[in-house]
């Protein structure tokens, strides 16, 4: 019995335990801990992403409507008849379809932009981290990881913020665009949308601006140009930087293109020997001085941006063409042997309006306005302020006076040819130009006198009354001093150029309008005084220093004016019809070979004179106004 119960007894120690309380505990470590933790914000982050992109999901514009571009604003100028004389801001173009895209253009564009654009759906991680090691080695950003269609989607569809939700939609988006367009359909949108520079938005109003011809007919050369500028647009737009675009296309855009096996070396070097691509001329720069002058003009006086805008203008496309031809003939034919590289000319109406106005030689070399800008010594040219305020003093022009030797506070002014002549009369010494009597004459009245008299005639410039004044000395633009001399041919009326006769939106109100001033009660100067003066001025092209500027059968009348070391000559000349100045000189202020006022000036004057009268009867000069002051 006891063997039997000792039996069961081990039969009963061998089952296990049936209580889990019992069981040995599985321990586990820290690391599978942390790694449990891992996984779960993993999974968090995840959902959490998701929830977050398809909240940010719901704000995706419609890709289907593309915004339009922005409107281009574009200024016209227009002649007093109504004539368009030159048009401000791009080219319009219109939008390609992707069959009419150039291989050409879309070969540079993804060399330049996106190399593995066909190949990517919309984001490129091996571009990205192309670029951060780019930008690493030269510890600066210097290549973007955006491929083409996140480009669209941010330029095209967001707004330019900086935020990571904005980031988020431009991934988003680019994802999407994949999905829905082709390759080519986004490429053709991109360029249709992206921006070129001045103003152009879209590869056809950039070819059109900048080479004259839609996007359809680019060449190699153009279109590396145009890939080029995408990177800096506003900085390497070739209308103002040729030389930076070309660098660009050549350094870059065609390496590019051959590294990517969409050129050959050969016709890489064949590109790069040819040199940058001929820009089109989008102006006639027989107008353009005047015409960036009228601009400006109407900016100021609509208080800021024109926008798309009509400028009516009082110039004369006769004249303005008219005045350039007689600049250039004549600087041409003669200004590289008597050391002039410069000229200008400015041409009034009796009440002031600007007819034409040139400000150089060569607008495409000198975009500088000489005319309105350049401020320099007018010479003898002042004398006629001179000579009246002397007049109105008591002299009369047959006064006789000595031409001798002077000096006034230390100055000891000399004659031109270096001699003197005696006793002459105030006519003589006026159309001959004889310095010492001017200087005499200032002397006399005050310096101070002087400087009122030019200020009445309408000189503007700020002049010190030193006795100096009486040459010339003091700087004036050709502008200023040209419309002081109104009053001499238009019956004693001072006038303020005027050049802008109206300013109106395109289609759109009117901004500005000209209202003429109200006119004066009086001449700026007594009748007599006025009819002397007009004596002497015609005195000096009919016998004196302005004989080059003689007017068969017409009355004209003017004064020349040289400064020392022959640096500057002018001739301000009038008739009935037409006041003009004309300068002629160097911007660096180097002395010409021999030119005075008399010469190349007065030559100048006379082809445009001769031009502003073709077709109008002879008329001696207005009488002096009525009331006298």
């Amino acid at each position: 019995m006891s063997g039997r119960r000792a039996g069961k007894s081990g039969r009963a120690a061998a089952k296990p335990a049936k209580s889990g309380a019992d069981a040995p505990e599985v321990t586990r470590g820290p690391l599978s801990r942390l790694f449990r933790l891992f996984v779960l914000l993993v999974v968090w982050a995840v959902f959490a992403g998701l929830v977050w992109a398809l909240w940010v999901a719901r704000d995706l514009p419609d890709v289907s409507r593309p915004p339009p571009l922005p409107e281009a604003e574009r200024v016209t100028v227009l002649a007093i008849d109504g004539s368009v004389l030159a048009t401000y801001g791009p080219a319009p173009g219109r939008d390609l379809s992707p069959d009419e895209l150039p291989k050409v253009l879309a070969d540079a564009v993804v060399a330049t932009e996106d190399r593995r654009f066909f190949s990517h759906h919309g984001i490129d991680p091996r571009g990205i981290a192309r670029a951060m090691v780019t930008n690493l080695r030269h510890g600066r950003l210097v290549q973007g990881g955006s491929t083409i269609t996140q480009q669209l989607a941010k330029n095209l569809f967001l707004r330019p913020d900086r935020s990571l939700r904005r980031k988020l939609q431009e991934l988003l988006l680019a994802l999407y665009l994949e999905q829905t367009l082709s390759k080519r359909e986004i490429l053709a949108l991109y360029l249709n949308r992206v921006y070129f520079g001045a103003g152009a938005y879209g590869v056809d109003a950039a070819a059109r601006s900048f080479f004259g011809h839609g996007a359809d007919r680019l060449s190699l050369r153009e279109a590396a140009l145009l890939a080029g500028l995408l990177k800096a647009p506003s900085r390497l737009q070739p209308l103002a930087n040729l030389d930076g675009a070309w660098a660009r296309a050549r350094s870059v855009v065609l390496p590019a293109m051959v590294a990517t096996g969409r050129l050959d070396a050969a016709r890489m070097q064949a590109a790069v020997a040819a040199g940058p691509p001929r820009l089109a001329r989008r102006f006639d720069d027989q107008v353009r001085y005047a015409t960036d002058r009228a601009v400006a003009k109407a900016t100021a006086l609509v208080g800021g941006r024109l926008g798309s805008a009509r400028i009516l203008t009082t110039l004369d496309p006769h004249l303005q063409r008219a005045a350039t031809q007689a600049v250039r003939r004549v600087m041409k034919d003669e200004g590289p042997r008597r050391g002039a590289g410069e000229a200008a000319l400015v041409a009034l109406t009796p009440d002031g309006a600007v007819e034409a106005l040139v400000g150089g030689v060569d607008y495409a070399t000198s975009q500088y306005d000489r005319a309105v800008a350049a401020r320099r010594q007018p010479g003898s040219a002042m004398k006629p302020f001179v000579y009246a305020a002397a007049l109105a003093a008591g002299h009369r022009i047959t006064d006789r006076v000595l031409d001798a030797p002077v000096e006034i506070d230390g100055w000891r002014p000399r004659n031109f040819d270096g001699r003197y002549h005696g006793e002459v009369t105030l006519y003589e010494a006026f159309v001959r130009s004889y310095n010492s009597v001017a200087a005499r004459l200032l002397g006399e009245v005050g310096p101070a006198r002087v400087v009122a008299f030019a200020h009445r005639f309408g000189l503007a410039a700020r002049l010190q009354p030193v006795p100096s004044l009486a040459l010339g000395t003091e700087e004036v633009t050709l502008i200023d001093l040209t419309r002081a001399y109104a009053p001499f041919m238009n019956g004693g009326v001072r006038v303020e150029p005027w050049l802008i006769l109206e300013v109106a939106r395109e289609n759109g109100p009117v901004l500005y309008r000209y209202a003429p001033p109200a006119p004066p009660d009086a001449p700026v100067v007594g009748r007599g005084v006025l009819k002397s003066m007009q004596r002497l001025l015609v005195g000096v092209v009919n016998e004196g220093t302005a004989r080059n500027a003689r007017l068969a059968g017409r009355i004209a009348g003017g004064k020349t004016g040289t400064t020392q070391d022959f640096r500057d000559a002018v001739f301000i000349g009038f008739t009935a019809d037409h006041l003009a100045g004309v300068w002629v000189g160097n911007d660096d202020n180097r002395p010409m070979k021999g030119v005075t006022g008399g010469s190349l000036p007065a030559r100048i004057w006379k082809a445009f004179m001769m031009e502003a009268h073709r077709g109008l009867p002879a008329r001696p000069l207005p009488e002096p106004i009525d009331r006298q002051r």
